[in-house]
């Protein structure tokens, strides 16, 4: 195995922030990794989570094994979380179970080894393909492919107009197979940052049940575009019309626990038995791969949810997160107005439109490989780059370089 292993390419996001680690140029900018940062270029740790963990240390719990499926304090608060009272409604039919996982990845593959193993939709006979969106998170191709799934892309993003491609998307998923699932971002579509509306949320939610298909809804973001509520209300549209749909969904963000490793999935149902069967695989495919996820994040979580006072300060947290990056968009839109630069032939109010940590830019791929090698500004190949990460005292930094690489219109 040694002998003949060849080196494997370097993960698009997490191997350009190990090159910009590497990177000893002074002033040098990171746009890439999806990490939030203040104004002052670092990763804050929440004030909410710096008390819960010392209520956590002061109460000197165990560090013995968790369930299979996780902490139950932290399975019995997903549904209302992710689904609000339509899910603790159906929690308390039995219809709506969650199980623990490390991140939102962890809870993504336990979903691919469920429609891999079980054949969830209307067809159990055949394993069901997995629709992705053109473009998506770069890790969604690995993950459901590791577990042996067949793979479809549907249209989502125009990039000539910078907005969602309502029209590709539909005839897309028009074509999908009774019992194939359709991978969906909740809100601040990743890497994109386009949402449907309201309207097509609904159209979704009528041409997924019409085809019966499976959504796994990807959750990673909530509370970044408009609050933790208003996030979810394209999830519950589904969720109304939908026999079935599984949440994915992460707490990296938005309680700043990236190496807590902490995210959940949330499986609704019919009927109770089935749900209850499903998470029995969910279990069996947890003990082969991981065994029982880590105790600390889910504590945490427990910790802020079931405090009021955290709670609050929480939500607070959020939305001084959620507003910087809201002004951050502002902010590049400015400058690059006042430098004379047009990132799209129409202008730069795309970069208003779009919601949420991420957005693409329209800059190409040499035109990104030049800020690199010659400013030192990391960025994904496609453009996208990370607007948490912006601040006021690098934006004059990008914007000259980008008037370098581009030049005004």
């Amino acid at each position: 195995m040694f002998e003949h292993a060849e080196l494997a390419p370097a993960d698009p996001i997490l191997g350009l922030s190990a090159a910009f680690a590497a990177d000893p140029a002074a002033g040098k900018i990171n746009l890439g990794a999806g990490v939030y940062k203040d104004e002052t270029g670092v990763t804050p740790v929440l004030d909410c989570v710096r008390e819960a963990e010392r209520r956590l240390l002061e109460a000197g719990a165990p560090k013995v094994y968790l369930p299979i499926e996780g902490d139950p304090r932290f399975d019995r608060l997903l549904p209302g979380l992710v689904l609000g009272e339509l899910g603790t409604s159906a929690q308390a039919d039995g219809r709506c179970l969650a199980a623990q996982a490390p991140g939102g990845t962890g809870a993504l593959r336990v979903a691919a080894e469920l429609l891999a193993g079980v054949g969830l939709g209307s067809d159990a006979s055949r394993r069901p393909v997995v629709w992705l969106s053109d473009p998506s998170w770069e890790n969604h191709q690995k993950i459901f492919r590791a577990a042996g799934l067949e793979l479809a892309s549907y249209r989502y993003f125009d990039h000539d107009q910078h907005r969602l491609d309502t029209r590709g998307l539909l005839e897309d998923l028009g074509r999908a197979r009774p019992g194939d699932a359709v991978v969906l971002h909740a809100c601040c579509h990743n890497p994109s940052g386009a949402d449907p509306s309201p309207e097509l949320w609904s159209e979704l939610a009528e041409l997924l049940a019409r085809r019966k298909l499976v959504p796994v809804v990807d959750f990673a973001y909530q509370g970044f575009a408009d609050g933790p509520e208003e996030d979810r209300q394209g999830l519950m549209t589904l969720a109304r019309r939908l026999p079935e749909v599984m949440v994915c969904n992460s707490f990296s963000k938005t309680l700043g626990l990236y190496n807590e490793r902490i995210g959940g999935l949330t499986l609704l149902g019919p009927e109770a038995d089935g749900v209850k069967a499903v998470l029995s695989q969910a279990k069996g495919a947890i003990r082969a791969s991981y065994s029982n996820p880590p105790a600390h994040g889910s504590s945490i979580v427990v910790r802020v949810h079931e405090d009021p006072e955290l709670k609050a300060r929480w939500f607070v947290e959020l939305a001084t997160m959620r507003e910087r990056i809201r002004a951050m968009r502002r902010c590049l839109q400015q400058a690059l107005d006042a430098a004379g630069i047009r990132l799209l032939p129409d202008g730069n109010e795309f970069i208003l439109r779009q919601r949420g940590m991420f957005s693409f830019t329209g800059l190409t791929p040499e035109e990104v490989d030049r800020l690199r090698r010659e400013r030192s500004i990391y960025m994904v190949r496609t453009g996208r780059i990370n607007v948490a990460s912006l601040t006021e005292a690098n934006i004059p930094v990008l914007v000259e370089a980008i008037a370098e690489v581009r030049g005004p219109a």
